[in-house]
């Protein structure tokens, strides 16, 4: 691999920093502490280095010797509200944890740029090192979009790349495919109006709480009798609460959220739709006043197909069939570099970082207090993105 031997090299720095960010992470859009140490780890690259306005990003340029086009790559940086409890000697103190590996991304990253600095006088373009804050459901892709992210160098990547560590896939192996790759991730609230009043005497009342209930179930059916069995949708009720805050009190209403994930438009269009009026009418059956509110969230993370095709051929090449696993059908998880590739044709890639000494039925699944990554594959991570870049630059 070409970067290989180089990125070798550089793995104990880039293991250094993984392990400094994963022992203080940090949530939401607000990572001061994370965003000055890329900023600390990037110096010295001849780097154009921007930071965000309403969030903590960092969006370097690596401008090469020679004109061409623009290529973006991709981090992740926050953390999650989980309490620790891997044990490692770096282990989170915080109640907060990298348990999504968004530390991986960020030194993954720092290891790619230093990469591709050390042949500036080889490259023949651009490339955009897009640091993001936000990702696990505050939308930083967006906001850094806004903020000109994809318009750093002056003109829009022609293809833009993520690599996403995996704690429960085998170490070295890649895994993606063509199309949609991840699912679209929404909410809908309902709220369910009735009147309230004595326990005792529910006959003078409107209680909204069986009205709710009816509402769930129904929805239970709702997916597998309307929604296309080959466009599939999930629609789970995650918080069901009422305003009663007395045993003898009946509620005047109840909240219901909902998350719903689904792999295109026209079933989100079906599913926005037709899930208010199902609940209107099992309201209105029981003199129940509805009311809906959708909230919007990620898109649907869609692959290129061109982009993916030359990525999987070029990994092919580079490590074998074996280690490159192409999806059957996508996963209904979200990720907020769907924001960059509704705009960008790209692709997002996973690659297993599952310890060699942690079995396959034992290996605590990613957003675990448990999860633990083999930050050995850094030196790889670092020299795919760095390659795919630099493939793409050279066609």
């Amino acid at each position: 691999m070409p970067f290989h031997a180089d990125a070798a090299a550089i793995l104990d720095d880039l293991v250094a920093l993984r392990r400094a960010l994963h022992a203080h992470p940090e949530l939401g859009l607000d990572l001061p502490r994370t965003q000055a140490t890329i900023v600390d780890a990037l110096a010295g690259l001849d780097l154009e280095i921007t930071t965000g306005g309403s969030l903590s990003s960092v969006t370097a340029v690596l401008r090469g010797a020679r004109p061409g086009p623009t290529v973006l790559l991709r981090a992740d940086m926050d953390g999650l509200p989980v309490t620790e409890a891997t044990g490692l000697p770096y282990a989170a103190q915080t109640g907060t944890m990298h348990a999504c590996g968004h530390d991986m991304h960020v030194a993954g990253l720092v290891g790619a740029t230093r990469l591709l600095a050390a042949r500036r006088d080889e490259l023949a373009g651009s490339v955009i090192l897009m640091f993001q804050p936000g990702e696990e459901g505050h939308a930083g892709g967006r906001l850094m979009i806004e903020e000109g992210v994809l318009d750093a160098t002056g003109e829009r990547p022609v293809a833009a790349y993520a690599i996403h560590v995996d704690s429960v896939t085998p170490a070295g192996t890649f895994v993606t495919r063509s199309g949609s790759m991840m699912a679209s991730a929404n909410g809908l609230r309902l709220r369910v109006s009735g009147t309230g009043g004595h326990a005792a005497f529910p006959q003078h009342s409107i209680d909204p709480v069986p009205v709710a209930a009816e509402i769930v179930l129904a929805l239970q059916s709702f997916v597998t009798r309307r929604v296309p069995a080959t466009d599939p949708a999930v629609v789970s009720v995650t918080r069901l609460a009422t305003d009663s805050n007395a045993p003898n009190v009946l509620a005047t209403s109840v909240e219901i959220d909902l998350n719903i994930r689904t792999l295109s438009r026209e079933t989100l269009a079906l599913v926005r739709e037709q899930i208010p009026a199902l609940a209107i009418a099992l309201g209105e059956a029981h003199r129940c006043r509805v009311e809906s509110e959708f909230i919007p969230s990620y898109p649907v993370t869609y692959n290129d197909p061109q982009e993916t095709a030359a990525v999987l051929a070029r990994l092919e090449a580079l490590h074998g069939e074996s280690r490159v696993i192409r999806l059957e059908a996508p996963s209904m998880a979200s990720e907020d570099f769907a924001y960059v590739l509704d705009e960008v044709p790209g692709t997002l890639l996973f690659l297993g970082a599952r310890p060699a000494d942690v079995a396959d039925a034992d290996a605590p699944a990613m957003h675990s207090d448990r999860a633990v990554f083999d930050d050995s594959v850094l030196a790889l991570q670092a020299a795919t993105l760095a390659d795919l870049a630099w493939q793409r630059l050279s066609s």
